[in-house]
């Protein structure tokens, strides 16, 4: 795509004739990262759209079981060793990443205390390393804390090549290091690969995993009991018929993240 061409694409979505999220596509088919593309209409005067109205419940859940109908079943609640779509259904109540999707195409923290740009320091003035900045007394359901231990962990584990992780492709040429307990700064050592990983998909618990890093990664207890960050508290498996989980009441952190409470 040339210049001309780009520009008229970033008119289309200006003028409403191309949706953000179908640029955001189109810029990541041509090879380019994601953040980057959100950048280009950030510096083109593109608006992100105005935030929702934020509902607010006066209580919590509405009484009754919620039930959640897949046309295949959960076989295992991992999300490192095969992401298939009925897994990632079947964990991602539990886990969380560091940033998500909304439904305008804008990428949003979750773990991260905010998204990493030029503004903030988050992205090098070289393009070369990303700093996350992680959000405060966040909790693993078993009451462990959540720190920069944990993401840096998610690298080494999914890149070893003996835990056979599907994602090892999305940590070629990267390092990951912590800077302080709630601080990690992925480091990219070519710059192709430079803005295309965020820490890939969602984060597992480093005390946890740890002990089954490498070979035995298929033995950990955890595959088929996960203990996550999420909204959702892990009840009970049935492998290819059921996941269970009972909500967790959220108590609003002091960054704003609605969370776990202290247990």
């Amino acid at each position: 795509m040339d210049e001309a061409a780009l520009r008229d694409l970033l008119e289309a979505v200006r003028a409403g004739r191309v949706s953000r999220r179908a640029f955001v596509a189109k810029l990541v088919g041509l090879g380019l990262a994601a953040p980057f593309a959100h950048l280009l209409l950030a510096r083109s005067g593109w608006r992100r759209p105005r935030p929702h109205a934020e509902y607010k419940p006066t209580r919590a859940g509405g009484g009754g079981a919620l039930k959640t109908l897949f046309w295949q079943g959960a076989d295992l609640c991992s999300i490192r060793i095969s992401p298939s779509a009925p897994r990632i259904g079947g964990c991602r109540i539990f886990y969380e990443p560091l940033a998500a999707w909304d439904p305008d195409g804008n990428l949003v923290p979750v773990l991260a205390a905010e998204i990493p740009d030029i503004e903030n320091g988050g992205i090098a003035a070289d393009g070369m390393s990303v700093t996350w900045k992680l959000k405060k007394d966040v909790q693993w359901h078993d009451g462990r804390p959540f720190t920069a231990d944990d993401v840096v962990f998610n690298w080494e584990y999914a890149s070893d090549p003996a835990t056979a992780a599907v994602t090892i492709g999305s940590y070629q040429d990267v390092k990951v290091e912590k800077l302080d307990p709630l601080t990690v700064r992925v480091l990219f050592e070519n710059r192709r690969r430079s803005g295309r990983v965020a820490l890939n998909g969602m984060i597992i618990p480093k005390h946890l995993f740890e002990p089954y890093k490498g070979a035995n990664s298929r033995d950990a207890p955890a595959n088929l009991k996960p203990v996550g960050t999420g909204p959702y508290r892990f009840v009970d498996f049935k492998p290819g018929d059921l996941v269970k989980a009972s909500a967790i009441r959220p108590t609003m952190c002091p960054t704003g993240r609605t969370s776990t409470p202290s247990r």
